[in-house]
């Protein structure tokens, strides 16, 4: 069974290259939309719709994996920002509070679909417009959902996390994991 990556993130090649899977990547063709749905539905609908477009010219063998992640603060969704202001913008609502960032999986194979969602609550310390700047400075904001990267220099905006550290990252491995197993793939 050849498993197949929906995705062009890197952090997500990484998580899986951590865990010593297997996989080549195929990224989905366009960034599907669920606006108005509530964040769970919004990211497994999005994810299962990223598999089922690299599902639609793949082998019936393959099984094919698909994530989206969005950060949400007071039920509104925080994507990526769309410039250096905007990043701002976010990391300000952040500071000193709490969010959540939510993630669905969708794996494809076989005639099966599987879709599950994980949910990590962040808390950001308080930043002054000072820290903003500097970390706007960096460049990191830039392509992450809520202007934020745990895994890089953001790790220093965050105080306390309460979930999966990985789901923050693109991929929760652990619910990753039971969702393979159901498919017959066993990492350990």
């Amino acid at each position: 069974m050849n498993i197949i990556l929906a995705s062009a993130s890197p952090r997500r090649r990484e998580l899986l290259e951590q865990i010593g899977l297997p996989f080549s990547v195929r990224p989905s063709a366009g960034e599907p939309e669920a606006a108005g749905l509530a964040p769970e539905a919004a990211v497994c609908s999005v994810a299962l719709a990223k598999a089922e477009n690299v599902a639609a010219d793949a082998s019936p063998e393959d099984l094919i994996l698909a994530a989206d992640t969005l950060v949400y603060l007071d039920g509104d969704p925080l994507g990526k920002p769309t410039g250096r202001d905007e990043a701002a913008a976010m990391l300000r609502r952040l500071s000193g509070r709490e969010h959540e960032v939510y993630t669905g999986v969708a794996l494809m194979g076989g005639g099966r679909k599987l879709v599950r969602c994980e949910k990590t609550v962040v808390r950001f310390r308080p930043l002054t417009e000072d820290m903003i700047r500097r970390y706007v400075d960096t460049g990191e904001p830039m392509d992450k959902a809520g202007a934020y990267g745990i895994q890089g220099i953001g790790c220093l905006l965050v105080e306390s996390i309460h979930g999966d550290y990985n789901n923050v990252v693109g991929l929760p491995l652990g619910l990753l994991n039971s969702m393979l197993e159901s498919f017959g793939v066993h990492i350990l």
